[in-house]
């Protein structure tokens, strides 16, 4: 029931929010989106409701609720050939709500975003502050704040544990000709607390003694389960770099982005993103893209514990060392992903856009890697409807 607070407090605010917004730009916006990853494996299908109201010449309202209707199987941890379940089942609804204010005095923008999402087992709140700076007669854009994500994890069998997170950014968007923008930034971000995947495990092998009825014991291996140990804390440093160019011959556009990324679980990984933005006529545009993803292991990755000078594992995992995770996640792997969107504007208001993406992941050999059939193919479907006013 909690959940639908913020919905009922934004329904009283809409009357006051609509007449206030008579003479200003709103927008609104309806999505859908099928992720289906291969074998019958996660599935998700989220609805969005997204808008932005003019208040006045200086301040604008935006708001966004979803909802996620998760279903489908999960790798454990546990490695094929043995006793121990290698997928587990997952069945959740995820809703959340954001409303954002911002205001404009002189050359600065400033914004402030508050959140709240809830799963069963999982809920979180967050609070976002930022500020656009328009400097070099409004040639250059410089944007800096912070995120602060407040999570409660229900943590099977063990109860509610805390996490929080908080990420500093610093942004540059400089435009270098009519046709031409290239921008940059940099997000630092640190978190603490129950970083555990609750529903990831890592196994070993444990030897078990028998009496043999002669004064002596009889010794077999047995596979057993235990939850992963990943530390209490993570600071991720992210830089991006981006550029677009205009080529007014073909009337296209096209959008190039690299991220670099790396935390002190050891894991690095770069990206690259290519968009070609085409317009066909006065009404479409088509968009094809394409995406490469790469990252290596982190520190403390490994397909099981069988190597670890350990006793029996924490029930209770605390972060403290030796920590282990055999989640594919923190494996080294490449993926792979394209698409195209299309975008067709009926008339000044009223707008239709349509988006497929193929997901693939390939994991590396060795024990930096998982099993095969640990990573994901998926196809994701996204439909939408935008109207202006």
């Amino acid at each position: 029931m909690s959940s639908n607070r913020p919905l009922l407090a934004a329904s009283l605010l809409w009357p006051a929010l609509r007449s206030h917004a008579a003479d200003g730009v709103q927008q609104y916006n309806y999505s859908y989106q099928l992720y289906q990853e291969n074998d019958d494996r996660i599935r998700i299908e989220s609805h969005y409701i997204r808008g932005s109201i003019d208040l006045s010449e200086a301040s604008e309202f935006r708001f966004q609720w979803l909802s996620d209707a998760i279903s489908g199987a999960s790798p454990t941890g546990a490695l094929p050939g043995g006793l121990q379940p290698v997928y587990s089942e997952v069945d959740d609804l995820r809703t959340g709500i954001l409303g954002a204010y911002a205001y404009k005095f002189g050359d600065h923008r400033v914004e402030l975003e508050i959140s709240r999402s809830s799963e069963e087992d999982y809920l979180s709140r967050g609070v976002a502050l930022s500020d656009t700076w328009e400097i070099n007669e409004k040639n250059t854009a410089l944007s800096y704040g912070f995120n602060y994500l407040d999570d409660n994890v229900t943590v099977p069998l063990l109860g509610i544990r805390d996490k929080k997170s908080y990420d500093f950014f610093f942004g540059a968007n400089q435009i270098l000709d009519k046709n031409t923008t290239v921008s940059a930034s940099l997000t630092l971000g640190y978190s603490d607390g129950y970083l555990n995947d609750p529903y990831k495990s890592v196994q070993r092998t444990d030897i078990v003694s028998i009496p043999d009825g002669d004064g002596g014991f009889i010794e077999f291996p047995v596979v057993n389960l235990y939850r992963e140990n990943r530390p209490d804390s993570r600071f991720r440093q992210v830089v991006q770099l981006g550029g677009r160019h205009y080529f007014e011959a073909a009337r296209g556009a096209l959008d190039a982005v690299y991220r670099f990324s790396h935390d002190d679980y050891g894991v690095t990984s770069n990206t690259l993103q290519l968009e070609w933005r085409q317009a066909v006529g006065s009404k479409l545009e088509i968009t094809p893209f394409i995406r490469y993803y790469k990252q290596n292991a982190a520190d403390f990755f490994m397909q099981t514990i069988d190597g670890l000078p350990i006793d029996t594992p924490m029930e209770d995992p605390d972060g403290s060392s030796p920590n282990y995770s055999a989640d594919y996640r923190l494996s080294a792997f490449s993926a792979l992903s394209g698409g195209v969107k299309i975008n067709y504007q009926f008339n000044d208001t009223f707008a239709a856009t349509a988006a497929y993406e193929r997901y693939a992941m390939n994991g590396s050999d060795g024990p930096d890697g998982s099993f095969e059939d640990a990573y994901i193919s998926a196809n994701m479907f996204t439909f939408g409807i935008k109207a202006e006013f």
